[in-house]
């Protein structure tokens, strides 16, 4: 699947346990964000407050290896330094490149993407092939349905979708690595927690114990948006969990959503906001299914 907003690729770094994966926007994008989830792990995230100055966003990264992980962010620094964009500064550019990591140390062990890494994802992200869904990049080690314990737990992993709205399209790319379980439109458990029936109650202490979550999600259109209507497409990409995952936003999910638009068309911010929630919905699923069908390759 190659990405359907123009001038934005994505990519992966997979490795045997843990993985990072890049978003890269044409310069001039801009961007904003939202945490609501109670243990996030972020770098950047507190600029992309409407308050602040600094508007653009030059690519996104989604990374497993908890707070280790977003070192990644430094080898996607120095990629977009090489080609010259960033924000720009009397001593050159910066690149702004907002950042948000799941936590999957209990799966990945010793294994922590680092600046090298990111960097390949970056560099895979520039070649702008087809971005896999399920165990890759960032989805590596994913789980979700960990609410009833940690031996209960399904795969996660990353999923996509898009829309069109009237002239604008609207994409989201979701890292899949929740507490609680995935439900389908139709209000019934599509993946999650396998404990057997007479498994009741949440929470349960062991899953909460060890804390290993979190749901990102990346919302990009090609509409023409301003800083804090993206920050407010962001909150809707949040009502996308909250329509997908059972429980969301708990104080042990980190979960993350950004946004970006790349300024290309006009576009109906209250539709698009219904698109960005409807998307990170599809896309949520899209994980746990892509989850599933590449559990063999981890």
């Amino acid at each position: 699947m190659t990405f359907p907003v123009r001038g934005v690729r994505a990519g992966h770094w997979t490795g045997v346990r843990t993985g990072t994966t890049v978003l890269l926007f044409p310069s001039g994008s801009v961007g904003s964000g939202e945490v609501r989830g109670g243990a996030p792990a972020t770098r950047e995230v507190a600029l992309l407050d409407p308050l602040c100055t600094v508007e653009r966003v030059d690519a996104i990264v989604l990374t497993g290896g908890s707070a280790f992980g977003l070192a990644a962010a430094d080898g996607v620094m120095r990629f977009l330094a090489e080609r010259g964009q960033g924000f720009a500064t009397g001593a050159g550019p910066v690149p702004i490149v907002p950042t948000a990591a799941v936590f999957d140390l209990m799966e990945a062990g010793d294994e922590r993407p680092g600046a090298f890494e990111g960097y390949a994802a970056a560099v895979a992200a520039e070649r702008d092939g087809d971005l896999a869904t399920g165990a890759f990049g960032a989805g590596r080690s994913a789980t979700i349905g960990k609410w009833r314990g940690r031996d209960h737990r399904a795969p996660g992993g990353v999923g996509f979708a898009s829309a069109r709205v009237d002239d604008a399209t609207v994409a989201a790319v979701v890292v899949a690595n929740a507490l609680g379980d995935v439900i389908g439109a139709d209000g019934l458990m599509l993946a999650g927690s396998n404990a057997p029936p007479d498994v009741v109650g949440f929470p349960t202490l062991d899953a909460f114990g060890e804390r290993e979550n979190t749901t990102l999600a990346a919302v990009v259109t090609d509409a023409a948006l301003d800083k804090s209507a993206c920050h407010l497409l962001a909150r809707s990409a949040h009502d996308g969990f909250a329509r997908a995952l059972r429980p969301a936003h708990t104080r042990f999910d980190g979960d993350v959503c950004f946004a970006v638009s790349t300024g290309a068309v006009r576009g109906h911010l209250d539709r698009l906001r219904e698109a960005a929630a409807a998307t990170v919905a599809d896309a949520t699923r899209d994980a746990a299914r892509a989850g599933s069908r590449t559990t063999d390759d981890r």
